[in-house]
């Protein structure tokens, strides 16, 4: 008997002796009134072994056939062995005419000693990852979509950097997430703090595109404009595998989509610029609360230094080849070169042209800058896209440095004449045995 049977014959012994009532019996097992004067009757008819369930001993009637059970261990054993449980299942039904469920088949495999081969994988083991000892050593980078500004404005994503030793926080909104988002932050991180040793972020930010002819024959990797810039900085990029590798950064939008969400809803932020308006007031105090002091003193930070430029440095790169007529194109828009100082023709040179985070262009032949393109006021940078501020398909349209540089070529031109000594000037004739023969005396001679 179960302990359950055993503690309702304790209870209907009390009963019978008559020191307890059936109310009372009632709330010691749980159960109604009703059903404990069903049990007292049962009880005074049969005895304690009336109270064992009816049904102990007798085989289920929605059992398997033991017939069908023991076709399935033979087949398990001759050729199935290898099949997982849901894939044997069907097997059986379409080739055997036997139907078992999945739960059925499980518990033969199992007391046959055919247990499913498909294993569930176990879990590695992680360790939780010291900070780096001293500032500017690593920067956590991600983006975040989310409703910033609660439906008052556009979605937009807020693209961070937070330093792993200190938690110091550099961030801009952007309208989506892309290589210029994570630029702009990194340049202005260059020029005020320096140069961080690396960079942890996801790896779709470094998505290369696929290898030229020449990069499959040379074995070069190729790199995408993110990583070429990095590299470029002397940089380490390291990516992330999963978002829990850069759990510092993702714990930080935690943070701020609770905090900052706030700020720009005090704001009243509706728009893009005024939501950079309130996080550049914003960070300086999240900053403050949140940052700590690192392990070791110092910053690993590199100074930025004169020599780099970082318009040049901090921008797109593309090769292009000038046409026959001169004119290079970019998103579809035809842009003509003007003549170079050296060089009339540009025509079937190889040339670069740098996409610059203000939305310029300019093109560059042997590391010499030979025309710039003004992007578009109001109109925001996209990574390959470019809206003209002009029409810079014809030769008429120069910039306003080139037209100042064309003017200072120009020079006045001064008529020169010769003085009277000069030897142009002088009588024209024939020596003959020294002596000046002039045409004039030659003719009166002849």
């Amino acid at each position: 008997m179960t302990i359950k049977e055993i503690k309702r014959v304790e209870v209907m012994t009390l009963i019978e002796t008559g020191k307890i009532t059936g109310s009372q019996a009632a709330k010691v097992m749980g159960i109604s009134l009703r059903q404990t004067r069903r049990i007292i009757k049962k009880y005074r008819e049969g005895g304690a072994v009336s109270l064992a369930h009816g049904n102990r001993g007798k085989p289920s009637p929605n059992r398997l056939d033991p017939t069908l059970t023991s076709t399935i261990k033979q087949l398990l054993k001759e050729k199935y062995a290898d099949y997982n449980t849901l894939h044997l299942t069907e097997i059986l039904e379409e080739r055997h005419a036997l139907r078992v469920s999945v739960s059925s088949l499980t518990r033969i495999r199992q007391k046959a000693g055919y247990p499913t081969p498909h294993h569930k994988k176990r879990r590695k083991y992680y360790a939780r990852r010291e900070r780096k000892p001293m500032q500017g050593e690593m920067l956590q980078a991600d983006g975040s979509i989310h409703d910033w500004l609660e439906g008052r404005g556009p979605k937009l994503t807020l693209i961070a950097y937070i330093d792993d030793a200190t938690n110091k926080v550099y961030a801009t909104f952007r309208e989506q997430e892309d290589a210029a988002g994570y630029l702009d932050v990194l340049q202005e991180i260059s020029l005020t703090e320096g140069i961080p040793q690396s960079i942890y972020m996801d790896k779709r930010l470094a998505s290369r595109k696929r290898a030229s002819l020449v990069e499959q024959l040379t074995g070069e990797e190729p790199k995408s404009q993110f990583e070429r810039i990095l590299e470029e900085l002397g940089i380490e990029l390291i990516l992330a595998h999963s978002p829990q590798a850069k759990g510092r950064i993702e714990r930080l939008f935690e943070t701020l989509q609770d905090r900052l969400v706030k700020a720009l809803r005090e704001a009243g932020a509706d728009n893009l610029g005024k939501s950079n308006g309130v996080l550049k007031r914003f960070l300086p105090k999240h900053n403050q609360r949140f940052m700590v002091k690192a392990e070791q003193d110092g910053s690993a930070f590199v100074s930025w230094g004169e020599p780099r430029d970082p318009y040049n440095l901090f921008t797109f790169k593309y090769t292009r080849t000038v046409k026959n007529d001169n004119t290079i194109s970019f998103d579809n828009h035809p842009l003509q070169l003007p003549p170079g100082r050296d060089r009339c023709s540009f025509a079937k040179a190889k040339v670069v042209l740098q996409h610059h985070l203000d939305g310029g262009l300019t093109v560059h032949f042997k590391d010499v800058q030979i025309a710039r393109f003004e992007h578009k006021l109001g109109v925001p940078l996209k990574i390959g896209k470019f809206t003209p501020a002009h029409d810079y398909s014809h030769k008429e349209v120069q910039s306003e440095r080139e037209v100042q540089i064309d003017m200072n070529k120009q020079k006045p031109i001064i008529n020169y004449s010769p003085g009277k000594d000069h030897p142009w000037k002088q009588d024209y004739g024939y020596r003959l045995n020294g002596k000046l023969i002039h045409q004039k005396n030659l003719v009166e001679s002849g």
